[in-house]
């Protein structure tokens, strides 16, 4: 039996989840179509999905056609639950895109199209929601050609528009045949000489659709079901399926981390090679943390009719839910890395501060937001002992609002929440080097650590490198610096997180392990890797300093539609929240505004919209770039560190560290 995993991905609100329950039904996986409105769909399982109507995480469901199970993944629509989608990307063989018949090509279809187009996924488009009041079929046509930018090819149109006996007609027309010949000089000849046979052109459809050059369009609806048989057969015959060799080395990727009642950890993860077998010992971690570490399965399941069920193993292409791997995390590569995890979407660019309601415990909140970051690892936890303070990064506001409804539900603990504020970063502008020699001066640790920061290209991220011999020091050491350099670098001289650089170590060195008479070993006289923990953040504090950083905030580029007649009041505006507009059309009596606005004032800008546009006004907004603060003062961020750009105040902290490690 052939295998394919498939994502359905889409907008908030265009049908995506509702389309999975058709999918499901149609196989005769479930007996009724669940309603998202009421709460009785297969895959949103969470009592805050039901009760809210929205996709939180994700979620695997299977089904067998002809000749090959499909493994669907339901994933999130809101922008705020970005980063669900995020993991499931790297485990698709192909994808569905949900389109509204009614709205369109909207904010977040653009952001998913251009990830699914850049990773090369298999893509076919839905248009759903066709008996719907409002629905259109050319005119979303024209719109996904104009606003996605990429080449579609329709399978068929619709009849019957906007009311409940709308229907998919199917069949490849001219528009297909000439989508498809501009990528196929064999089938244009073809054409050229008199026709195409209809086998040639679906053979042409499907390698194209395999290849990610085209994305079939199907018209339909997920309420009454036209058109679904269609995109199941799309689904069959388009699509690719999973491979790997199933003989080969172990390799997978953990896209998914939850906790059963007692607290017990599974992991969700694709093999892309290899077989995992119940009582395997397994080397997992993301290929940059080199722990080493081993974990030994103790109980697996794959997903078959629906649901999942327990197996004693797993070959490539599958899915597998696998227990016993306590310390395994999101991105873990299972076995052989496959290549590193990456980001495709921005990170959080909004930050609050989590207050403990009456009668809740400051350890027992971390200790959940700890586990809720561990399940969504873009959930960034900061804790400051200096004020008791727990921070946690977000995309949204509804965002915020879940992290509160599951601190309660789950883990019973009532919690409210600072103002919301916007999450920079710092870049460094120059160069700077800086270096401590062990026993020399007023360094106090037994280490000699220097370091260089330079400058990297935007969207690099930190890279470490060492300018000395590997074999210079024990290598316990040389991974205690970049260890160190990386945590280091989660504030900079204004306290925002330091990226898009490279750090070398450019100075090493250390004290032998030094014994008395009776061998005992002295640490007084012996480097050990507290030194080195203890050292680096003052090299690199001072190695930053003459550097120089720049705080960039996050710029989100928008588009405004509005009455054309409204533009006067709203540039004004726009102008005054730091709002740069590059483009202006005009379509009758609408205009419309593209351009980038820096997010700390988007949610101003939606809250002056509809005033300005007797509330006709439309706003689509996404992260953009990070670009330099060149309005007010420079945003400082509050320091959780014991502060190595203070010397004296440093080394204070350390001396009661090091008193409180001794006193246990």
């Amino acid at each position: 039996m052939h295998l394919l995993n498939l994502g359905i991905l889409a907008h908030v609100d265009a049908g995506k989840t509702s389309l999975t329950e058709r999918l499901l039904h149609t196989a005769g996986v479930i007996d009724e179509v669940g309603s998202v409105d009421a709460g009785s769909t297969a895959t949103d399982t969470l009592a805050l999905e039901r009760q809210r109507g929205i996709t939180i995480k994700s979620a695997v469901v299977s089904f067998p056609l002809d000749g090959v199970t499909v493994n669907l993944i339901d994933t999130p629509g809101h922008p705020d639950f970005i980063a669900e989608v995020e993991r499931v990307l790297g485990v698709l063989d192909g994808a569905v895109l949900v389109v509204s018949a009614v709205e369109g090509v909207q904010a977040q279809t653009r952001v998913l199209m251009r990830t699914l187009r850049r990773l090369r996924i298999p893509t076919l488009v839905f248009v759903n929601k066709i008996d719907r009041r409002g629905a259109r079929d050319a005119a979303v046509l024209r719109q996904m050609d104009r606003r996605l930018g990429v080449p579609l090819v329709p399978t068929g149109t619709a009849a019957g528009l906007g009311t409940r006996a709308a229907r998919f007609l199917p069949g490849l027309g001219p528009a297909a045949l000439e989508a498809l010949a501009d990528r196929d000089d064999g089938l244009l000849a073809a054409y050229l000489d008199g026709g195409v046979p209809a086998d040639r052109l679906h053979r042409a459809l499907a390698a194209q659709t395999r290849s990610g050059s085209v994305h079939p369009v199907y018209f339909g609806s997920a309420i009454t079901g036209a058109g679904v048989p269609e995109l199941i057969a799309g689904i069959e015959r388009l699509l690719p399926r999973a491979a790997g060799d199933p003989h080969g080395p172990l390799s997978g990727t953990v896209f998914k981390i939850e906790r059963g009642p007692a607290g017990e950890k599974a992991a969700y993860a694709r093999l892309f090679s290899g077989t995992l077998r119940v009582r395997d010992r397994v080397a997992f971690g993301d290929g940059r943390r080199d722990t080493g570490e081993k974990g030994r399965v103790t109980a697996l399941s794959v997903f078959g009719h629906g649901t999942d069920a327990t197996a004693d193993s797993a070959g490539a292409g599958r899915i597998v839910k696998v227990w016993g791997l306590g310390d395994i995390r999101i991105g873990d590569a299972l076995g052989i890395p496959r290549r590193p995890y990456e980001h495709h979407f921005a990170p959080p660019t909004l930050e609050t501060v989590v207050v403990p309601g009456p009668g809740t415990d400051r350890r027992s909140l971390h200790l959940a937001l700890t586990q809720l970051a561990e399940q969504d690892p873009l959930i960034g936890v900061r804790h400051d002992e200096l004020r008791g303070e727990t921070s946690v990064s977000l995309y949204g506001e509804v965002q915020k609002e879940v992290v509160q409804a599951t601190l309660a539900d789950e883990f019973g603990l009532a919690v409210t929440f600072r103002e919301t504020t916007t999450l920079c970063i710092e870049r460094p502008v120059g160069s700077g080097h800086a270096v401590e020699f062990n026993k020399k001066g007023d360094n106090p640790f037994l280490a000699t650590v220097g370091l260089r920061v330079d400058p990297a290209p935007p969207g690099a991220g930190v890279a470490f490198r060492r300018e000395v011999e590997l074999g210079s020091m024990p290598y316990a050491f040389f991974k205690a610096v970049e260890d160190t350099v990386r945590e280091t670098l989660g504030q900079g001289l204004h306290g925002w997180q330091v990226t898009d650089c490279t750090v070398t170590m450019t100075h090493s060195g250390y004290s032998p392990r030094q014994s008395h008479a009776h061998q005992r070993f002295d640490k007084s006289m012996s480097s050990t890797g507290y030194d080195f923990r203890g050292l680096t953040p003052l090299v690199l504090a001072e190695a930053l300093r003459r550097a120089g950083t720049l705080v960039h905030e996050p710029v989100h580029r928008f588009r405004l539609q509005a009455p054309a007649d409204t533009l006067g009041a709203l540039l004004p505006v726009l102008a005054r929240l730091g709002a740069v507009p590059e483009s202006t059309a005009t379509h009758a009596a609408v205009c419309v505004l593209e351009g980038t606005v820096p997010a700390a004032r988007v949610h101003a800008l939606e809250q002056r919209l509809p005033g300005l546009t007797r509330g006709e006004g439309e706003l689509e907004t996404a992260f953009g770039h990070y670009a330099p603060v060149t309005r007010g003062t420079v945003p400082e961020r509050p320091r959780t560190d014991h502060n190595p750009l203070n010397r004296k105040e440093y080394l204070l902290g350390f001396v009661r560290r090091v008193g409180e490690v001794a006193d246990r």
